[in-house]
């Protein structure tokens, strides 16, 4: 049966827990010791001890591949600012991968491939990321904040509103 899957494009590994979507497909495949990492069109599923969650490549702020190890940063949505999106980073995952595929390679092009523009603007007492990125399966972009620690929160939030307002009348 495995060669049938191959042949209409389903690459899924056996016990991959996550349900595609329509227009989704497997673009690569590894195990990990947690479970089944794919690499689809719309982001990364990951291993999780409940199951199998999708990442989206714009909420992955980092990706290395390093020893036989991918390390994935995920990055998540801690407030919203106008139309731009404030961001934090979680706890890095490490995935040891014995046999890893195209995972490295089509990992490392999908995030970068997310990212349209970034820009490192210096705040007082800190600074702060803006990365415009695209939303995967659509045409959509959203704008992502990033402060650094020491970042006056205020500040960056009414940086992002302006920005994402500017860029918006641009995209008119």
């Amino acid at each position: 049966m495995g060669w049938l899957r191959r042949l209409l494009g389903d690459e899924t590994p056996d016990g991959f827990t996550g349900t595609l979507t329509g227009g989704e497909h497997v673009l690569a495949a590894a195990t990990a010791e947690q479970g089944h990492l794919v690499a689809t069109r719309f982001g990364l599923w990951l291993p999780e001890p409940d199951g199998t969650r999708r990442v989206g490549w714009h909420l992955i702020s980092k990706a290395t591949w390093d020893n036989d190890v991918l390390t994935v940063i995920e990055a998540e949505e801690a407030a919203q600012a106008g139309e731009s999106v404030v961001i934090a980073d979680l706890p890095p995952k490490r995935f040891a991968l014995r046999r890893p595929g195209k995972i490295p390679t089509v990992v490392r092009e999908r995030v970068t491939a997310s990212i349209r523009a970034r820009y490192r603007k210096e705040l007082p007492g800190g600074a702060a990321w803006f990365v415009q990125r695209r939303l995967p399966g659509t045409q959509g972009e959203v704008l992502q904040v990033r402060p650094e620690p020491g970042a006056d929160d205020d500040v960056v939030a009414e940086i992002a509103r302006e920005a994402a307002e500017q860029l918006r009348g641009e995209a008119r």
